[in-house]
């Protein structure tokens, strides 16, 4: 799994962990709401002052967001990150 498969997980999970929607991390991370998107499906990499942003709304520990991690097949399917993507 690359880097970018990575963040995109880990963004995704701790994203709705949070209960926090895709508008509201971007608003609360000075984003568009269509890149927090793309980030989440890994259209894009994201430069590090960005996921730095994205961290602090979501994310208790920033080496969490890069971590790479097994997500059980029930945390996948309540969380919706079997649902396409690159979970």
């Amino acid at each position: 799994m690359k880097l970018r498969e990575v963040l995109a997980t880990n963004l995704k999970h701790f994203r709705l962990a949070a209960g926090l929607s895709q508008e509201e991390l971007a608003h609360r991370a000075h984003l568009d709401r269509t890149y927090v998107s793309s980030l989440e499906r890994g259209r894009y990499s994201a430069s590090i002052d960005k996921i730095e942003s994205l961290i602090a709304p979501s994310v208790s520990s920033r080496r969490a967001m890069v971590e790479r991690k097994r997500f059980s097949a029930w945390t996948l399917v309540a969380t919706g990150l079997n649902s396409g993507g690159c979970a």
